[in-house]
């Protein structure tokens, strides 16, 4: 006769290591857990070797640098020197074996992180003509503690023209972000600056209630200032955005600069550019310190970018060919 089975008591299986990093690492993929994500990062060891504070600086860093000189030529504009060290490279496209007529900025880490740094510098001497651009839009992610640092230096020399239009910049939530743009102009010379930020991609329901941005531009005209300006928001200040004092409902917002000859004229007709484009996007256009400013403000980004499309080609049909156009990466 069999004796009757005695269940045995099942032990729990052994704990897996990669388990437990992933349920503390899922609460940081949630905007109101940050807290908490900011909690489990020193269970991970993410943090600093006191374990009381996060800090982008345990981790790993970029820090590139794009520079370039051009100068005008027989043949065009021609290419003076380069510098670039990674994750930011340089390239200049041509199609049919012609003159060099755009740059393009390409950024390799596929982004930009808390503690990273990225330098560029473009340098237009007498003659020539070039317009800057970016391969995509830049990419802004979450922060620990310390702020992604962008320096941006123009200096356009007489009889130059130069066109600095990158793609917009993408700001997510938590972000920090500190982006300096100076600009260097000699009498004489021509320029058309641009730079755009988006909070958030809201066809991906992401909203931005946190984070850090600092984005100032500074202007000297034959090493006078001329002109200074900076959008700061802190985490306290974000929730307040949406008053109609400040941002309302835009979540897209550029600024453009231009500088150039019959500045009065040229005012005018810009003025009328920008309230054609009134329709999706709010734009005006004032003139200061010798510059003419134009702002742009959409509730989505695609409206912004349509805006800046019109104003641009608008632009060129009005003041003739040049750099200050669309650029061709922005229909790639």
């Amino acid at each position: 006769m069999r004796r009757p089975l005695t269940p045995r008591p099942i032990s729990p299986p052994p704990r897996c290591p990669a388990w437990d990093a992933i349920n503390l690492v899922k609460p940081m993929l949630d905007v109101r857990s940050f807290r908490v994500a900011h909690e489990n990062l020193g269970r991970l060891g993410i943090l600093g070797s006191s374990g009381t504070g996060a800090s982008d600086s345990d981790l790993q860093r970029a820090h590139g640098t794009g520079e370039m000189v051009l100068a005008g030529s027989d043949r065009g504009t021609c290419i003076v020197d380069v510098f670039q060290r990674s994750p930011i490279r340089i390239m200049f496209p041509r199609s049919g074996g012609g003159a060099i007529g755009e740059s393009v900025l390409v950024n390799t880490a596929g982004g930009v992180a808390g503690g990273d740094r990225f330098d560029c510098g473009v340098t237009a001497l007498a003659g020539a003509s070039i317009a800057v651009t970016s391969q995509a839009a830049e990419k802004v992610y979450r922060a620990l503690s310390e702020p992604a640092r962008i320096a941006t230096r123009l200096t356009a020399c007489e009889a130059a023209k130069l066109a600095w239009l990158p793609q917009e910049t993408i700001f997510f939530n938590c972000a920090r972000l500190n982006r300096r743009t100076e600009i260097d102009l000699a009498s004489g010379a021509e320029l058309l600056a641009l730079e755009s930020l988006v909070l958030g991609r809201v066809a991906h329901g992401e909203e931005v209630v946190g984070g850090y941005i600092s984005d100032s531009w500074r202007v000297r005209k034959d090493g006078r200032l001329i002109w200074a300006d900076t959008f700061r928001v802190t985490d306290e200040t974000f929730s307040h955005l949406h008053r109609k004092a400040l941002l309302s409902d835009c979540r897209a917002i550029g600024t453009l600069v231009y500088f150039g000859p019959n500045l009065d004229a040229r005012f005018s007709s810009m003025r009328d550019i920008a309230h054609s484009l009134a329709c999706e996007c709010r734009c005006a256009a004032t003139s200061v310190g010798g510059l003419i400013v134009v702002r742009f403000a959409a509730k989505l980004s695609s409206d912004l970018r349509d805006a800046l499309r019109g104003f641009l080609g608008q632009f060129a049909d009005k003041f003739g060919p040049g750099p200050f156009q669309v650029p061709k990466m922005w229909s790639c």
